[in-house]
């Protein structure tokens, strides 16, 4: 694809300023907001992902407002403070309710190094049903085992609202925002990109079963209560960072633009 005319003059300016680690780390969130895009995820230029940059300062990058997912540079990301400032220059702004979310989740956990939100048809219907994620599909138990809840308050930008979305999280990687959306919580674009994927996955099984009309058969409790040791057990205790290579593969072969 074709990159934004408005992103040719940001470029290497900003590869030169910054250390490797987060240029490395730039170039893995621009490209999960491509991949977000490619799955059919985004919700035009709404919803977020932001990354802890590294060091001791609480900065994180997150989209420049007004881009589409697509269109997203690892130079054109936003980098700011848990207050909201910018701490790099940038010609492009952040959307308030993003950072009221993210920066909530990256102030109180220090493992939230990234954080994935998003508004797909099939999240958010499943958000709204009152039993939430059902334990009917194998991709489920992995969701099931580490799920928070957060009820509804309207759109994220009050900051009263900041400590009740922590309380809700907890210490859980994947997080549903009732009638809102699908959010995830990882240690690495990595991790929070592949639960995202497994999240989702869950969510179109549970709709796409429900509208078959049969009875649905629950999964054993049992078998719920393992499903953290499965997951190591499957990726060779790699975790999700196991595909992650594969799907920068996947995108290079087509739209290796995320990396400017």
């Amino acid at each position: 694809m074709t990159d934004h005319p408005a992103l040719t003059h940001v470029g290497g300016a900003v590869r030169e300023r910054v250390s490797a680690d987060e240029w490395a780390l730039r170039e893995d969130l621009a490209a999960a907001y491509r991949l977000v895009a490619r799955y059919g995820w985004d919700d035009l230029i709404f919803t977020h992902l932001s990354a802890r940059v590294p060091g001791p300062e609480h900065h994180f990058l997150i989209n420049p407002y007004g881009l589409l997912f697509e269109e997203v540079t690892a130079s054109s990301l936003v980098k700011v403070d848990l207050a909201g400032n910018k701490v790099m220059d940038s010609p492009y702004e952040i959307n308030p309710a993003g950072f009221t979310i993210h920066s909530a989740i990256h102030a109180a956990r220090e493992d939230a190094q990234c954080v994935i939100h998003v508004h797909t048809t099939e999240g958010v219907a499943v958000s709204a049903q009152k039993g939430g994620v059902l334990p009917i599909s194998q991709q489920s138990i992995f969701v099931l085992s580490s799920l928070g809840y957060h009820d509804y308050e309207g759109v994220a930008l009050n900051e009263d609202e900041k400590p009740r979305l922590v309380a809700d999280l907890g210490s859980n990687k994947f997080f549903m925002l009732r009638n809102h959306g699908l959010l995830t919580v990882g240690r690495s674009v990595a991790d929070a990109f592949v639960s995202m994927y497994i999240f989702q996955k869950t969510c179109e099984i549970q709709l796409k079963a429900q509208a078959g009309g049969g009875e649905l058969i629950p999964i054993d409790p049992r078998i719920l209560a393992g499903a953290k040791a499965q997951a190591k057990a499957v990726t060779r205790g790699a975790g999700n960072a196991l595909a992650w290579p594969a799907l920068l593969r996947k995108l290079d072969h087509s739209d290796s633009g995320y990396r400017s």
